[in-house]
């Protein structure tokens, strides 16, 4: 764990029609696992393509490779993952939730159209607490077409939900069963649309995606759960709403935006665990800005500007996840194309330094998650079909290869549950 930071250059070097026409049917594909208990459990969901004999109905989708949400039982000791069964589905489960209880799963839908809806759907399916198996419990609309994001509201009420081929964001009521209803709030986003051409683009880049209409990429809550934060990315702004956790609406803060460079693409952010600071990545612009947050008012201060990248780097290039460890001290950042993770250490004002790079052993990093512990951390390689597990050194943030993988088809999004904690 005290090996330096390597680049992918120097190791090269050295070496649904809704519930009712249930997507699910067939359920649970069972594969062989160690049976040491109580497991770890890793939920990956995945782009899929419509599975013929589960929703023979019609979705608008991309090919995918995937089969649905696929379930992996983890070693503690070593990060590797063992398949131990797949939750077949054919509409995209790109994002996952799971609840505080650790008893209900919920899953983003990635399609535009299910049926003669015009709009994607998020389900609910309910745990079993002994061996982590999922059981389908319902499908509801998501408020839009294409949801890419979706986070639970710390009071467990609320499901918040982006949808990026719709460019609005939704909230949806969680029953105390935990069953989803339908829409609370829908807000659509509306501005003006940046530019093709990212402000901070690194020299000679072509990242154009999605600067052809508005598009909701991400959506979460502060920490207090008094404010709900959302970034489009079409439109280079991070919106800010005022929750009311009683009804699920959403109001306009003031102010109720902050703009980013045009044409940069907020994507994804992530709080630090103080909650003073709040980092943003922009998928096009290739940067990581760092805002202070004034968590009384729900307001945004820019700081800082980094690039993900190194110094020398030229060409295309798209930002994907952003993550701050547990413990604070840094921030990860996923280069696809470039197909790194860009470390950087935090200041005691937050401010961020560059540290290094770590090839991702696979092309387009979607996103990444670490375990419960912290210790090890998965990188989802959505176009080379794997997920890299790396350890952390937690004394200089560098990520260590295992040398081990899991194969999984165009994997999107990763979540843990641990059955040994009640």
């Amino acid at each position: 764990m005290n090996q330096p930071f390597r680049s992918r250059r120097s190791f090269l070097r050295t070496t649904v029609t809704l519930a009712a026409a249930s997507p699910f049917v067939g359920g649970l594909v069972h594969a062989q696992g160690d049976e040491d208990s109580p497991p770890l459990i890793a939920y990956v969901g995945t782009f899929s393509s419509p599975l013929q004999d589960v929703l023979p109905t019609q979705v608008d989708l991309p090919p995918g490779n995937g089969r649905g949400i696929h379930l992996f039982r983890v070693d503690r000791t070593t990060g590797q993952l063992s398949a131990i069964g797949t939750q077949r589905m054919g509409t995209s489960p790109s994002c996952l939730a799971v609840n505080e209880a650790g008893t209900r799963l919920y899953s983003a839908n990635e399609t535009d159209r299910v049926g003669a809806a015009k709009e994607g759907s998020v389900s609910t399916f309910s745990i079993d607490r002994s061996s982590g198996e999922l059981t389908p419990m319902g499908t509801v609309r998501s408020g839009g077409a294409g949801p890419t994001y979706i986070s639970l509201h710390p009071s467990g009420r609320f499901l918040l939900v982006a949808n990026y081929f719709g460019g609005s964001v939704a909230v949806l009521p969680v029953a105390a069963d935990g069953q989803l209803g339908e829409p609370v709030d829908v807000k659509q986003d509306a501005g003006t649309i940046g530019p093709t051409q990212a402000t901070n683009s690194p020299p000679g880049s072509f990242a154009i995606s999605g600067h052809d209409r508005t598009h909701a990429h991400m959506i979460q809550s502060d920490p207090s759960g008094r404010y709900v934060l959302h970034c489009d990315l079409g439109l280079d702004k991070i919106f800010i709403w005022r929750f009311d956790d009683q009804t699920g609406t959403l109001t306009a803060n003031d102010p109720p935006s902050i703009s980013l460079p045009p044409g940069d693409g907020p994507r994804h952010f992530h709080f630090h665990p103080e909650g003073r600071w709040f980092y943003s990545i922009q998928e096009e612009g290739s940067t990581i800005v760092l805002f202070d947050y004034d968590s009384d008012a729900g307001r945004l201060t820019e700081r800082q500007t980094i690039s993900t990248l190194p110094a020398e780097f030229v060409g295309s290039n798209f930002c994907s996840e952003i993550l701050v460890s547990a413990d604070g001290r840094f921030v990860y950042a996923g280069n696809r194309l470039h197909d790194s993770v860009g470390i950087f250490s935090v200041g005691q004002t937050g401010e961020l330094s560059y540290v290094g790079e770590e090839w991702t052993r696979g092309n387009y990093p979607r996103s990444f998650s670490f375990d419960p512990s912290g210790r090890f951390f998965y990188c989802l390689n959505q176009r080379a079909d794997n997920i890299a597990i790396f350890e952390v050194n937690r004394q200089t943030g560098a990520l260590d290869f295992t040398g081990h993988y899991a194969a999984v088809g165009n994997p999107s999004h990763m979540v843990f549950l641990d059955l040994a904690v009640q």
